[in-house]
């Protein structure tokens, strides 16, 4: 009989549905902290054939040796298959090979376009900002190739909005059909938004984002008063399972215990 935690934090919970969410054998690209730690997870539990790529240019590694601080982290390369650098990482996304982008990001619209860059009226406040946010990295290129995207990001109103101050990584774009192919954009588009509320997806045919799951704690009711935006709410909505005491026990003990990525207080 599964055994699953009373005591975890929201970032763990984020964590969880990450890893849930991931299928063996897939190439994931990873950026640091959160995603990282769920792929990790998702190694130790369901998903061991996952290989991992980091932007500065390692392919399958294992993290055996500690969780990566960054994605240039020595540890990244510990019995890698290959590290041939960033352009060889990106070409790999480029030419089909990166099965899922995980990435985050500041805000977010109903097409699963994300800005990381800025607050404020683009172009005009873009010098100064309202906020200067820490831009793309190597997210936009991953949101463009990958074959899909996952995103990971608090939910709250400001977040979710029906249109962004700045599209750092594009979703579905405008949601038209064939947008992305339009765009000339390779991958198919965001497959998941894992949030501190929900689990969403986005609707086969208008792109607009959907209700899939709600977290422990969650209603359909709160998850939509956090959205500034109307979700499509399907009938088939199921309450995630919370963390199994084995999972928070591996994030803990195994995977960061230290506590650089996951026991961070999330800012509401």
């Amino acid at each position: 009989m599964t055994k699953y935690a009373e005591d975890f934090t929201a970032q763990e919970m984020i964590v969880v549905a990450g890893s849930r969410t991931l299928v063996d054998n897939k190439v994931v690209f990873a950026g640091t902290g959160l995603p990282m730690v769920a792929i990790t997870l998702a190694q130790l539990t369901h998903s061991p054939g996952i290989i991992p790529v980091f932007e500065a240019g390692a392919v399958g590694p294992s993290l055996s040796r500690g969780l990566p601080l960054s994605v240039g982290d020595s540890r990244t390369t510990f019995r890698a298959n290959y590290l041939l650098g960033l352009n060889s990482a990106f070409e790999l996304t480029q030419r089909g090979f990166a099965d899922i982008g995980f990435i985050g990001g500041a805000e977010i619209d109903p097409y699963g376009n994300l800005n990381s860059t800025m607050m404020g009226e683009f172009p005009e406040n873009y010098q100064k900002p309202k906020v200067r946010l820490p831009g793309s990295g190597g997210a936009s290129d991953m949101a463009c190739s990958c074959e899909q995207t996952i995103i990971i990001m608090v939910h709250e109103p400001r977040r979710f909005n029906k249109k962004l101050n700045y599209i750092t990584s594009p979703g579905y774009l405008d949601g038209t059909p064939n947008a992305r192919w339009r765009a000339g954009l390779a991958g198919q588009g965001p497959y998941r938004v894992i949030t501190t509320k929900a689990v969403l997806g986005f609707d086969d045919e208008t792109k607009r984002m959907k209700l899939i799951a709600t977290l422990p704690g969650e209603t359909v009711k709160s998850v939509q008063d956090a959205t500034g935006f109307e979700l499509i709410i399907p009938s088939d909505v199921y309450e995630f399972e919370p963390p199994t005491v084995e999972e928070i026990r591996l994030i803990r003990e195994a995977i960061d215990p230290k506590g650089y990525f996951v026991r961070k207080k999330i800012k509401e």
